[in-house]
């Protein structure tokens, strides 16, 4: 028997207000996929893909209750690596003017590159940054 392949494929994240959400990511670069999905907004994301999914739909096809989620950090955050820290700096400029909070501004990190943090429109936490080392070169 063939063991499943290891690959994170999808995303999902739960949103309070799906067009708005749809927006914001429009607005850092994403490209919407699939775009007669009713009520859900994907986004290829690379090898993988982002989707953008009312919170109490989401919570609802899981099986589990939305009421009491973490308000402000949920124990994760997603990595958006650039290539260099002047992408860095746009992508979090971008994510400012588009509503979210700057967490942390970018700055030189303590391994040795450059990156910052922000939240989403919804909380859910994002690191930019420029790590020299990273696979995707």
């Amino acid at each position: 028997m063939n063991e499943p392949s290891r690959i994170l494929s999808l995303v999902a994240l739960g949103v309070a207000d799906l067009k708005r959400s749809i927006a914001f990511y429009e607005t850092l670069g994403f490209r919407r996929k699939a775009l007669a999905a009713d009520g859900v907004g994907f986004f290829q994301a690379g090898a993988s893909a982002i989707a953008v999914f009312p919170f109490d739909e989401l919570a609802n096809d899981a099986n589990i209750a939305c009421e009491g989620m973490a308000e402000n950090f949920r124990g994760i955050a997603l990595a958006w690596n650039c290539r260099s820290e002047h992408g860095v700096d746009v992508v979090n400029s971008r994510a400012g003017e588009a509503g979210a909070v700057i967490r942390k501004p970018a700055q030189d990190a303590f391994w040795g590159d450059y990156s910052g943090y922000f939240s989403d429109l919804d909380g859910h936490l994002w690191e930019v940054a420029y790590n020299s080392l990273s696979l995707d070169r």
